[in-house]
């Protein structure tokens, strides 16, 4: 960095917001999360002196990720499968796989300008302020805020996440200008304004709270805070800030999970009470219908079940305890089949510790999901239960047909 230089020149062509709050003066910093200029820009501007705190667009979970190293080695796939968080790995490591690519071709590691700001404030012993949503909250949330269809479109949007068309460094700095990433953002929510709403407004809403909260809480008041934040972020929690928020109050409600419908709840059990009663009824006009009725659930949830493993790259026994366990688990809605055939391959063939090292380079294309035995465990999991799920409607349909 060039001696002369101050914040005010170093932020003359960067996409910037001033806001103050408490006698704090914010300078909000939009940046691109692969981008080495946007790394450059928030070291030059700490070194400047002239901030007395950083503020991050990071949660707690993605700190810890973005500092240690180990991370991926620490990972325990069998508590993951038992808490249902299968789904939850498996789409931040797609996003993480996809962010990685784009580094790749840049040269610059994903959240470099998160990484160079936590260095930065350390090294001048600057409170750091993590301002983010929790990412689990955040994906729970967007997931439950889904309409049907847009919960398929955003399913098969995870292939785009696996696509080889190269994207210019010049396209990835266009990222940072407000009026591209605004319009783009404005055209997304059209197509789904409840994914806008929580992946984008809630986390303005959320970031500008936890910002007063950590100004409120200081005994000693900094003067001026980096909060360095994505250009996507940039306007909405600029706005936000200058709101008067009843912080406490505003962070509960966004931390908060909606509650599921009550037909959400009850439609599983709904399932297996139908099913169960056309057994009954079944046997109760003719055994032999009531036993070709079993025989039909029997055979499409284990095959399907099974086929689903096939099709996941799942080791010989993973594929049998799918087409065991299916049509018991299937009647069963606390426990599902692709979770008793994800356990299976974890203990069959246990992901070593290259694995894990290998993990994010390997996510990063379609092959390498197959390929690596932790992506595969998820596969597995995701994989059976699809031809579980799918196995229970046309069996239930079937055996529906043989009842009239």
């Amino acid at each position: 960095m060039k001696a002369e230089l101050n914040a005010e020149t170093i932020l003359s062509d960067q996409p910037h917001q001033w806001v103050t709050h408490q006698g704090v003066s914010l300078c909000l910093l939009g940046t691109a999360h692969v981008s080495q200029k946007s790394a450059d820009v928030v070291r030059d501007l700490i070194d400047t002196n002239e901030f007395d705190a950083v503020a991050i667009e990071l949660d707690e979970i993605r700190f810890q990720a973005l500092t240690d190293q180990n991370r991926y080695k620490n990972m325990d796939l069998v508590s993951i499968i038992k808490n249902k968080q299968t789904g939850l790995i498996a789409t931040n490591l797609a996003m993480s796989a996809y962010q990685k690519r784009l580094a790749d071709q840049l040269g610059v590691e994903p959240g470099a300008e998160m990484k160079q700001a936590i260095e930065s404030a350390q090294e001048q012993n600057l409170p750091l302020w993590k301002i983010d949503r929790s990412v689990g909250i955040t994906m729970k949330r967007t997931w439950r805020s889904l309409k049907f269809m847009e919960k398929i479109n955003l399913i098969f949007g995870f292939g785009g996440f696996f696509e080889n068309e190269e994207v210019s460094k010049e396209e990835i700095e266009n990222l940072k200008s407000g009026d591209i990433l605004e319009s783009t953002f404005k055209e997304f929510s059209e197509n789904s304004e409840n994914l806008f709403h929580s992946l984008i407004d809630e986390r303005d809403q959320f970031m500008a709270a936890r910002l007063q909260e950590a100004i409120n809480a200081s005994q000693n008041k900094p003067q001026k805070v980096l909060v360095v934040i994505g250009a996507g972020h940039l306007s909405g929690t600029h706005n936000y800030m200058k709101e008067e928020i009843n912080t406490a109050q505003s962070i509960k409600a966004l931390n908060t999970l909606p509650p599921k419908a009550i037909w959400v709840k009850a439609l599983p059990w709904l399932i297996t009470l139908i099913i169960l009663t056309g057994f009954i009824w079944g046997f109760s006009k003719n055994p032999d219908m009531g036993w070709d009725m079993i025989k039909t659930w029997v055979v499409y949830n284990g095959l399907m079940s099974a086929v689903g493993a096939l099709l996941a790259g799942g080791h010989i026994l993973t594929i049998l305890s799918a087409m065991v366990a299916a049509p018991f688990t299937s009647l069963n809605p606390t426990i599902a089949a692709g979770m008793v055939a994800a356990l299976v391959e974890t203990m069959v063939r246990k992901p070593k510790v290259h694995d894990f090292e290998a993990l994010q380079q390997d996510a990063t294309h379609a092959k390498g999901w197959w390929k690596n035995p932790v992506t595969r465990v998820l596969l597995v999991f995701v994989l059976t239960n699809v031809g579980s799920s799918l196995a229970t409607w046309i069996s239930g349909f079937k055996i529906f047909n043989q009842l009239i």
